[in-house]
């Protein structure tokens, strides 16, 4: 869309930012590189963009709940069509509470609530259409299950998002400006009736309406409206905080870059493509597989600037998106979850786990148990951080463990490599790794490396770090080991380091 390319190319030059009593090299989610820089230049200064205030508390949550819920839920379908007879939409039991208290057990930080998809079906009263809950058996007509969604989520300490989509297979003004000021109205109802609201979701999806037409998203005015009310939002994923991995499979990439460069076309193209066929919605933009290289130096060098532009990763817990009885068997185990953990929140991506209610409006038992067996093995596998057990390494690691990006490690440039000595041997296979991404990301490559005798002997490697990478391998053992950053765009710095042994559940 050219309105997100605009927004998105909304360059500031690269300037120095006062921090504290330090100047401090800082370019807050953008830089326009000056003419006439080298390649290595532009990767340093690439290094010093960082996120904004909402990105950076966007990534912190890591792990997100997605409840799609509507009335594909009661016609068993995956996408509706805008003919839908509201009575249809009845559930018996609904309990947001219940979701609430789901999410806030599996250690999840917010829920985005399909508030109207592509059917045009409002979940709550909107003054608008006659397409909503309103029409519904459900509680009378007097229900709202936006409000109940966002009180449960206030109640349970949990943050509120909403997904609203642009496109409409019910309203008569799709295709034409009109419904652009119907949109910006119902978008308006959603920022100002339900307090605060802690992200807004679109999608880049655009078919017909019921006239036939396709419509011209006026995407430009949607930012400025949720800006002005709701300024702390991220907006995604068709958006300028947050794009999509570009797949819904719920697998990153190895190599992620939160700093990519600005000429955004390929982005807009994954950004439009999602939710595009019915079903998957996956976007594949090379054929066979995703687009790997979203931000290397190769691209850097022909780049004009760049942004800081980080990585969703959306998953169903179920084959599909809403709840059908025929899929009850087929809920992803904890252990795919646990896949799906490692690939997304591992790989410097947030997870967005959607968890469709049934026709009873609760989340159905089976993806209770598997969601909180998947908490379980995980926290077992980070229990303890081996690292706590170390006698001597050749930096400060005592900070490396208190979970603050604002205490560090940094490289001196000669010697980018910290040796940590356990007392004893120790036993462990997964290496726990963030940088501190509010003076940017840096890393491209690193190793990690165990003394055996009086030679050094590789275990693993990996490319970006960025908020959080995790990278497993075959367990080892060994008193001494190091982690060499071998390639960074600057000095670089780490906020945490965690050696962990995975529960044996893990392996099941």
């Amino acid at each position: 869309m050219k309105n997100l390319n605009n927004l998105l190319l909304g360059l500031a030059f690269c300037s120095l930012l006062s921090c504290g009593n330090q100047q401090k090299e800082i370019s807050v989610t953008s830089c326009l590189f000056p003419k006439g820089v080298t390649a290595d230049e532009k990767a340093r200064l690439a290094a010093h963009v960082v996120p904004s205030d909402r990105q950076l508390e966007w990534q912190q949550m890591e792990f997100t709940c997605f409840i799609c819920y509507g009335v594909n839920t009661f016609t068993d379908a995956e996408w509706g069509t805008g003919k839908e007879d509201p009575s249809v939409f009845n559930p018996t039991e609904l309990d947001a509470r219940q979701w609430a208290q789901t999410a806030k057990d599996a250690d999840m930080k917010m829920i985005l609530l399909t508030c109207k998809h592509h059917d045009g079906f409002c979940l709550w009263p909107s003054a608008y259409t006659d397409f909503s809950v309103a029409s519904t058996p459900w509680k009378d007509g007097q229900g709202d299950l936006v409000r109940e969604v966002a009180d449960a989520c206030k109640e349970y300490g949990l943050k509120f998002a909403v997904y609203l989509s642009p496109w409409d297979m019910n309203h008569p003004d799709y295709g034409t400006e009109q419904y652009n000021d119907y949109f910006v109205n119902q978008l308006t109802e959603l920022l100002t009736q339900y307090g605060r609201v802690d992200e807004v979701w679109f999608d880049g999806a655009c078919g017909e309406g019921p006239n036939g037409k396709k419509q011209e998203y006026d995407f430009m005015r949607y930012y400025e409206l949720i800006r002005r009310l709701q300024p702390q939002a991220v907006i995604a994923v068709m958006g300028p905080d947050v794009r999509w991995v570009g797949t819904e499979s719920g697998y990153g990439r190895d190599t992620e870059w939160s700093v990519l460069p600005a000429a955004v076309s390929s982005l807009t193209a994954i950004a439009e493509s999602s939710q595009q066929e019915t079903g998957s919605g996956t976007f594949l933009p090379e054929g066979d597989k995703m687009a790997q290289d979203l931000g290397s130096r190769t691209l850097l060098a022909d780049a004009r600037g760049v942004i800081w532009y980080p990585s969703e990763v959306d998953v169903s817990i179920r084959p599909g998106w809403y709840y059908h009885a025929s899929e009850d068997t087929s809920v992803k185990t904890p252990q795919k979850l646990i896949d799906i953990y490692y690939s997304s929140i591992g790989k410097n991506s947030l997870l967005l786990l959607n968890l469709p209610p049934d026709k009873r409006g609760l989340i159905h038992e089976n993806d209770i148990s598997s969601l909180m067996n998947m908490k379980r093995i995980l926290g077992k596998t980070f229990e303890k951080n081996l690292l706590e057990k170390a006698v001597s390494s050749t930096g400060e690691i005592g900070d490396l463990t208190d979970g603050r990006l604002e205490t560090y490690w940094q490289g001196s440039g000669k010697t980018n490599t910290i040796e940590i000595s356990f007392e004893g041997e120790e036993q462990f296979d997964r290496l726990l790794l963030q940088e501190n991404i509010t003076e940017g990301q840096r890393i491209e490559r690193f190793t990690l490396e165990c003394q055996v005798g009086d030679t050094w002997q590789m275990i693993t490697e990996g490319t970006t770090v960025g908020y959080k990478r995790i990278l497993r391998f075959a367990p080892v053992r060994c008193n001494k080991v190091r982690i060499v950053v071998s390639e960074s765009r600057d000095l670089p710095q780490l906020s945490e380091i965690g050696f962990y042994k995975a529960s044996e559940e893990e392996q099941e």
